[in-house]
């Protein structure tokens, strides 16, 4: 069971809602919402550790006195991280994770400033993010803590607090919760208890049709901080590791890809999406000519889509495009080389018609 006694919690990083140029139906916000931040499926997520003191946080207290809480860890520290994605990509998901020095070629971008907390940008919202910043933060010794360590990373791959979970049922004393999460060790304010822990998400937002309080995305909480449901009045606890449930979600949204199921798109000739809804299909291009080239989407339909070049079996990111609650289709134009070979992913949110919808480069 995870340990109630001196609880430290994940201080997200807040971000703008979504918003939409024009009136998005309630079933095709839902499919938006719970995609948004979803990783294209077959992601490479490079991360990469702060190393060099020239990266720190300044900090300049009550009377006056500045320090730096610098932003390296040690090196058991890296060791449990890289342990956790370990982990998580042991249950055969169909994201990839790879370490690199270059902390400008990195999507997950880890610091250990203590102090600070333990967050993370959740998914995609870390593509936002200034090469030079962080996209997590360990803010206390996490050697041994391995739970804190799954938690940040599920975040990076999308999935938000489940104790938020509006399907929970969770009814907080909540001056009591105020008050515990601004003692010792976390000092947050009273915006900061109602964003991370008493703020209901968005139903759109949830995994699934019920609320799993073993989840590594559920935070444990001590006596008296719990109304209702009444068996968690003395305190809710989640046990250790990923919860069956966390486990099925991720190879949900991420299952493991097979190259052979990938599709050849051939110049000025359409290939059918026939996939449903939070689905991807994956295709593979080999231009005949070195030009520019359009990729483009039709049909009433919200995808995403990322085009990568493969380079040494790797896919290296070129450009994406989500279309998402916009009155239009996802393109991509770019300059692409004979005897090169390109990636295509597209991922379906929404479709708004039973008719086929298709993807063409030309």
């Amino acid at each position: 069971m995870r340990d109630q006694k001196e609880i430290h919690y994940c201080n997200l990083p807040k971000m703008p809602e979504p918003a939409f140029d024009s009136p998005v139906g309630p079933m095709r916000m839902e499919a938006i919402i719970i995609m948004a931040k979803k990783w294209v499926n077959g992601t490479k997520l490079k991360y990469s550790f702060f190393e060099r003191d020239s990266f720190f946080t300044p900090v300049t207290d009550a009377s006056g006195n500045q320090s730096k809480l610098f932003w390296k860890g040690t090196n058991d520290e890296k060791e449990a991280v890289r342990n956790a994605f370990a982990t998580w990509k042991s249950h055969e998901i169909g994201l990839e994770f790879e370490e690199t020095d270059d902390h400008l070629e990195a999507l997950i971008r880890i610091g250990f400033a203590k102090g600070e907390g333990s967050w993370s940008y959740v998914g995609r919202d870390a593509w936002d993010i200034p090469k030079e910043e962080r996209t997590m933060n360990f803010g206390w010794d996490i050697v041994s803590d391995e739970d804190t360590i799954l938690h940040e990373i599920g975040h990076a791959m999308g999935f938000p607090h489940e104790h938020q979970n509006p399907k929970a049922g969770i009814v907080w004393d909540e001056e009591a919760v105020y008050s515990a999460l601004a003692a010792a060790p976390n000092f947050w304010s009273r915006e900061q208890t109602f964003h991370n822990i008493i703020r209901k998400i968005s139903p759109d937002d949830v995994q699934g049709s019920s609320w799993d309080p073993n989840s590594i995305m559920h935070y444990p909480f001590g006596a008296n901080m719990i109304i209702a449901p009444p068996k968690y009045k003395d305190g809710l606890s989640p046990e250790d590791g990923l919860s069956n449930r966390d486990i099925s979600w991720v190879k949900q949204f991420y299952p493991k890809i097979d190259k052979r199921t990938f599709v050849a798109l051939k110049p000025f000739h359409s290939e059918i999406i026939s996939i449903n809804a939070g689905n991807q299909i994956n295709l593979e291009f080999s231009p005949e000519e070195s030009r520019y080239y359009t990729i483009r989407t039709f049909g009433n339909m919200d995808t995403v889509m990322v085009l990568s070049e493969v380079v040494n079996d790797e896919n290296i990111y070129l450009s994406g495009d989500d279309d998402s609650g916009e009155d239009r289709n996802s393109v991509i134009k770019e300059k692409l080389l004979k005897g090169k070979k390109y990636v295509i992913n597209i991922r379906l949110y929404y479709k708004t018609s039973a008719g086929d919808t298709c993807v063409m480069a030309y």
